[in-house]
């Protein structure tokens, strides 16, 4: 058992919590908590840490078969992310897939992230985009890391099952999906239609913009179409998670 948070091994947990280059370097990312760990992959758990409590009430047995490190419960909570650790810690390996995963079906419904910067909203994306049927997610480089741990706490487990590709430039992909005939749209205030207007049952991608400045003005012109969420009141735009969950479950929707 570890009791110290000097630990080399609780170091480098601390060290993952924090740094993406970390992460990327290690080819790992974090999640915490029992529903996260049953529903990883088995073969891309690295390690387990749970803390002397939880391992004291489970025992070994839910647990077999799988490395595992205990760690006396003031040490958990050094190394958690959260401020009422769960009592369980999982180094999972990184996913990685190529653009040609997501297109392997008919018709792919494809969402395009621009410099999304808030943790919550891109992990509340992936999340709305594995419920709504989605095949992948395609995020600009500059958008936030999908495995920062809010971003991994806000996907509730779609992190181990919807694909995603970070690409340098998102204009740089569109001549490949207009090659595969897939039609673009960007929620824009002049949208010629309403978002509902549109006919989605073949492959389409949904540019979703940066939460402050919206999309840029290059990629809104790229798109195939612009397409309006109407809006009462004095608003004129929703959140990007919101914005983003009504245009995939109208796609949804429609493709019933």
């Amino acid at each position: 058992m570890i009791t110290s948070t000097s630990n080399p091994q609780v170091k480098n947990l601390q060290l993952l919590k924090k740094k993406s280059g970390a992460r990327n370097e290690q080819n790992v990312f974090l999640v915490e908590g029992m529903k996260m760990y049953q529903e990883a992959p088995r073969s891309k758990i690295k390690k387990v840490y749970i803390s002397k409590s939880l391992y004291q009430e489970k025992g070994q047995a839910f647990l077999q078969g799988i490395e595992t490190e205990v760690l006396d419960d003031h040490v958990f909570l050094a190394a958690s992310d959260t401020k009422t650790p769960q009592g369980l810690l999982c180094v999972v390996e990184q996913f990685h897939y190529l653009l040609e995963d997501m297109l392997q079906k008919k018709n792919p419904h494809l969402l395009l992230l621009e410099n999304l910067q808030d943790p919550g909203n891109v992990g509340t994306i992936m999340r709305t985009a594995e419920g709504a049927g989605a095949d992948g997610i395609i995020l600009s480089r500059t958008s936030v890391d999908l495995y920062h741990p809010k971003t991994i706490r806000s996907t509730m487990g779609s992190i181990y099952r919807m694909p995603f590709l970070y690409v340098n430039s998102l204009e740089e992909i569109l001549p490949i999906l207009k090659k595969q005939g897939i039609r673009t749209y960007a929620a824009h205030l002049q949208g010629k239609n309403c978002y509902d207007q549109e006919d989605y049952r073949k492959g389409c991608a949904f540019f979703i913009g940066n939460e402050g400045n919206g999309l840029s003005e290059g990629l809104s012109r790229k798109a195939d179409a612009w397409i309006r969420i109407p809006m009462q009141g004095k608003l004129e735009s929703l959140n990007a998670a919101i914005a983003a969950s009504i245009l995939m479950y109208e796609a949804c929707r429609q493709r019933r």
